[in-house]
């Protein structure tokens, strides 16, 4: 399974450097010289990652394979991505393939379908389909204790008012 860690953004200079959206939790281990990239579109790909620096904020990336300015500028919007089963596993995290599709479970009942994760600057957010529409849970261990990817579930403990947000009057 490939798990999206980047999108590349604009180009940096005219060496063929470009600006990096990051999506990963753990750039310092994604992002090592010699990487290679399964790349969106395939078109665009395989890159192998040459060099990697942070300029501020920014995380700044050079591939063997863009020798230019021109080159670089091709690649804006397209989304690197690594095999998940190259990744080191991390005990307190999932990917989103593994959420998608878990049961939301509130006080021992269904309540929704987890339809996606949404990776946010300062907290994760399950998008949780319900009956009702879509519900935004903030992914921290106060409000989701448990996943449980065996049995197909989380639990979640909403603060007051959470799911009823969509519910018409």
């Amino acid at each position: 399974m490939h798990v999206q860690v980047a999108r590349i953004g604009k180009p940096h200079g005219i060496r063929g450097e470009v600006t990096a959206q990051v999506f990963t939790d753990a750039p310092e281990d994604r992002f090592v010289p010699g990487t290679q990239f399964t790349v969106e579109p395939a078109s665009h790909g395989p890159l192998t990652l040459r060099a990697a620096r942070w300029n501020k904020d920014i995380l700044l990336l050079s591939f063997s394979e863009v020798p230019d300015r021109n080159r670089a500028e091709e690649l804006r919007g397209a989304k690197l991505f690594l095999d998940s089963d190259e990744l080191e596993d991390d005990d307190e995290g999932w990917y989103e393939h593994e959420l998608v599709g878990l049961a939301v479970r509130v006080d021992g009942r269904d309540v929704g379908t987890v339809s996606a994760l949404q990776t946010m600057p300062v907290q994760d957010l399950l998008v949780v389909d319900t009956p009702d529409g879509e519900v935004l849970v903030p992914f921290v261990e106060e409000i989701v204790p448990e996943v449980d990817l065996e049995g197909g579930f989380v639990v979640v403990v909403p603060p007051p008012g959470l799911f009823e947000l969509n519910r018409e009057a």
